[in-house]
């Protein structure tokens, strides 16, 4: 790995630990504080209500400064607003908690990718940007796993504080070794709002937002679906969500390959569709141990594959806006998150069992699926080579 991108990699480890922790820490968290998992579940929708709103919104407000001031000032709200979560004496105070944790989620990831892809090599921006997201990958196949762990024998408010550990070395490593690129020059913020009367932009946004929501429904309830459907122990959800992370780790880097060989709109209409019958699979085959292992990492592999192609597709499709695009992009997907665990956990509310919520995943991946046809066909976004301009860092 370029030396350079490894803070980016770190920041998506502790971003992605804080985010899906959450899925592993459900059962624990409503036990101490007193209210249902479906409940508890409003914690993951407040993190990323705290993507939405902050992802565009802070990008609009310090893009004009240095990328790597940009990225260290996103790290410490990220750090001081997850030890926030470790200390939150109630439910609603920690709801706050998790929405403030989420508010540099969406801006980190939307200035790392355009700084991935400007340093990457010829032609391997996607892979670039996909080693961003390992981070994201590494949390699901250590983080996680260990927080849940710590969760279950210990506290869940360690765990966010292993989260504050790795937000701090980030800190540290971003200071040393990301490049001092300079700020955009001449910065035109109505110009970079622009790209949101483009048709194509809100067709990626609804591919986004609606289609990645079939991940999670699946995995905001997978603890209890390994538990309660698979007859899995409950410690034995460290070693499933390892599991999962692993899946995730190869999807990623498949997903950067195919972004880069393929066009990212060929390939996010491809793994959607493949994530559509992936979670069919998953309804019909968790009462079986072995099946359910087995498609715990398929899912895990074809959910993560996403990740490159559809941030790529935003980049590629907003010459002059790729921060402010990319940023959306981020706040797409944690609508996904927030959708996804609200209706996945919908016909858990009237009665029906955990394997449920995976046929209201892969009926959000259908819809997504439809967008990113319809953008195919539409030709807007789809052929261009991507670029980041070089002036957008001088």
């Amino acid at each position: 790995m370029n030396k350079n991108l490894l803070p980016l990699t770190l920041g998506g480890l502790g971003i992605g630990i804080t985010e899906f922790v959450m899925m592993g820490l459900l059962p624990d968290i409503s036990k101490d504080l007193a209210v249902t998992i479906p409940q508890a579940g409003h914690l993951i929708s407040a993190y990323a209500l705290g993507v939405v709103i902050g992802a565009p919104l802070l990008i609009m407000i310090a893009g004009k400064y240095p990328p790597k001031m940009i990225l260290i000032a996103l790290m410490i709200m990220f750090t001081v607003f997850n030890a926030f979560s470790a200390f939150a004496p109630t439910f609603n105070t920690l709801f706050i908690a998790r929405l403030l944790s989420g508010l540099p989620h969406g801006a980190f990831f939307g200035v790392g990718s355009v700084v991935a892809s400007r340093i990457a090599e010829k032609g391997k921006a996607a892979q670039a940007v996909s080693l961003m997201f390992m981070g994201l990958t590494i949390a699901n196949i250590v983080g996680v796993p260990l927080g849940t762990f710590i969760g279950h024998n210990f506290s869940w408010r360690i765990s966010f504080a292993v989260v504050v550990f790795v937000g701090l070395v980030t800190l540290l490593s971003l200071k040393l070794w990301l490049p001092a690129l300079d700020a955009t020059k001449n910065r035109d913020l109505k110009a970079e709002l622009g790209f949101f009367k483009k048709r194509a932009a809100w067709i990626i946004i609804f591919m986004i937002s609606i289609g990645t929501g079939g991940l999670f429904t699946w995995y905001s309830y997978i603890a209890p679906l390994m538990t309660e459907v698979a007859g899995f122990s409950p410690n034995a959800v460290t070693y499933i969500l390892m599991l999962a992370g692993i899946g995730m780790l190869c999807g990623n880097y498949i997903g950067g390959i195919l972004a880069d060989k393929f066009s990212p709109a060929k390939a996010s209409a491809a793994l959607l569709l493949t994530m559509v019958v992936t979670l069919t699979i998953v309804h019909f085959v968790s009462a079986s141990q072995p099946l359910a292992l087995i498609m715990t990492f398929i899912t895990g592999a074809v959910s993560f594959a996403l990740a490159a192609p559809i941030q790529m597709l935003m980049i590629q499709s907003a010459k002059g806006s790729e921060m402010l695009a990319a940023s959306a992009s981020q706040a797409s997907f944690n609508i996904g998150n927030a959708l996804g665990a609200f209706f996945g956990g919908l016909p858990l509310v009237y009665g029906f069992d955990y394997t449920s919520p995976a046929y209201v995943g892969a009926a959000m991946a259908l819809v997504g699926a439809f967008f990113a046809f319809w953008l195919i066909k539409s030709n807007q976004g789809v052929t261009e080579e991507v670029k980041v301009p070089v002036t957008s860092f001088h």
